[in-house]
């Protein structure tokens, strides 16, 4: 096991911040999608609201 590790380290992987900035990237995109898919949610009850009012006040005429 310890000469796992003294590989990783010789070869520069423990200081590589590709994978970390991959990972961050990745949470930022996916806080991104799930304000998105609030959003429309939101947008999608407000529209049906609308529409229902609408049926209702042609069918009290």
């Amino acid at each position: 096991m310890r000469g796992l590790i003294d590989s990783i380290v010789r070869c520069g992987l423990a200081r590589c911040q590709r994978g970390a900035t991959a990972i961050e990237y990745g949470l930022i995109l996916t806080l991104i999608f799930l304000a998105i898919i609030s959003a429309v949610g939101q947008l999608a009850n407000e529209n049906i609201e609308m529409w229902d009012h609408v049926a209702e006040e042609v069918n009290s005429h």
